[in-house]
């Protein structure tokens, strides 16, 4: 099944936690500071948790990712 968000919106695959890590309105839209493969850091509550094909994903508003992990 394909899956396409709208607006501000972002498809998330959770990562294993690391154990040993630390731990609007807008009147136009514009282009996301995300692209496909970017690892992000968001809220433990965070998004809205979906189903799709077995696989559970989390669909949320790019206000609520916090930062962008550079390699």
């Amino acid at each position: 099944m394909q899956l396409r968000p709208l607006h501000d919106r972002a498809i998330v695959r959770r990562m294993e936690e690391e154990r040993t890590s630390a731990g609007g309105i807008v009147g136009e839209l514009a282009a996301m500071d995300i692209k496909v493969g970017d690892q992000v850091l968001f809220g433990k509550y965070a998004g809205t948790e979906i189903k799709i094909d077995g696989e559970e994903l989390l669909v949320m508003n790019e206000s609520d990712i916090m930062a962008v992990f550079n390699a």
